[in-house]
């Protein structure tokens, strides 16, 4: 009786029947999700609120407190994805979380603080900066998440990004505030200039290096030194923020070109391959000419793609 029972309720189940495939996804949501995944994601909404409050400073006019804002999102930032990486807690949930938050931290936060801070004298053509800004930084994440998909990369392109990177970008669009904390006063109209130049840098082809590669292995000869050094960062960013910060800004938009110098390399390596495999080919016995692949153009010859 029991098993007519079961029968007649698996026939009375949507469809018709039992899926067991619909069973194994239900059974998957149901699951509980381990702590690992909780934590970066943790960290990345702590990052959302101090982007949040710094818009929320700047609109008071407590500028100094909203560029700390700003500083400390992006410290967040780059721990998040390096604590998901290291307890194996990645998820495609904080993949996307990670872009939005990005968005708010590095994209809209500083814009308006550009705004408020001084943009705002020159009317619309002040918030359209900010706005350019803003929109750009949105573009970058974009394209980011759509690039960093693509089964077509080369192993090599995860040292580089494309284009300067949004927490970067956001680091480097406010300058005119830390000259102006030193008492250096900055036009606003140069300010303006400035905030579209970061921006196309953002959206740009421009070839970045990441650094993801760097500090994932510490020699033991050199754990000490780099505590000591990571101390006096912080002590140096606690006392002196404006004069570091500047320094900062002005060594990374120094930096720029030795990224698309070192990719200038890659590329080049990689088409010296392929000639001496097409060469390879073409020479060995019982393959003629006609059967060898075509001889790929050097990198003179042909536009760089940027992955």
């Amino acid at each position: 009786m029991a098993a007519d029972g079961a029968k007649s309720y698996i026939a009375a189940m949507p469809y018709g029947r039992f899926d067991p495939e619909r069973h194994e996804r239900r059974m998957q949501r149901l699951r509980q999700i381990p702590v690992r995944q909780l934590v970066p994601n943790v960290i990345t909404l702590l990052a959302l609120c101090a982007g949040l409050t710094g818009i929320r400073l700047a609109i008071e006019g407590r500028l100094e407190l909203a560029v700390a804002a700003i500083v400390f999102a992006a410290i967040l930032d780059a721990i998040d994805g390096r604590v998901a990486r290291m307890i194996k807690g990645t998820s495609r949930f904080g993949a996307e979380l990670d872009s939005l938050a990005d968005f708010v931290n590095f994209g809209v936060a500083p814009g308006l603080i550009l705004y408020f801070w001084g943009l705002r004298e020159l009317g619309n053509l002040g918030w359209i900066a900010a706005m350019v800004f803003a929109i750009c930084a949105g573009l970058r994440l974009a394209r980011f998440n759509v690039q960093i998909e693509d089964p077509n990369r080369p192993s090599w392109a995860g040292n580089f990004f494309t284009g300067v990177p949004a927490p970067a970008g956001a680091i480097a669009v406010l300058l005119p505030i830390y000259l102006f904390f030193l008492n250096v006063p900055v036009p606003v109209a140069v300010t303006l200039i400035y905030t579209i130049a970061i921006a196309a840098l953002m959206v740009s082809r421009l070839p970045v290096l990441s650094g993801k590669k760097m500090g994932t292995r510490v020699p033991p000869e050199m754990v000490l030194p780099v505590i000591v050094v990571a101390v006096l960062l912080v002590a140096l960013l606690i006392s002196y923020p404006w004069p570091l910060l500047l320094v900062g800004t002005a060594v990374y938009i120094g930096c720029l070109p030795f990224g698309w110098f070192s990719y200038r390399r890659y590329q080049q390596a990689d088409a010296a391959v392929a000639r001496a495999g097409t060469a390879a080919v073409a020479t060995a016995p019982g393959v003629s000419a006609a059967d060898a692949p075509p001889t790929e153009r050097s990198d003179d010859e042909r536009p760089i793609r940027l992955n």
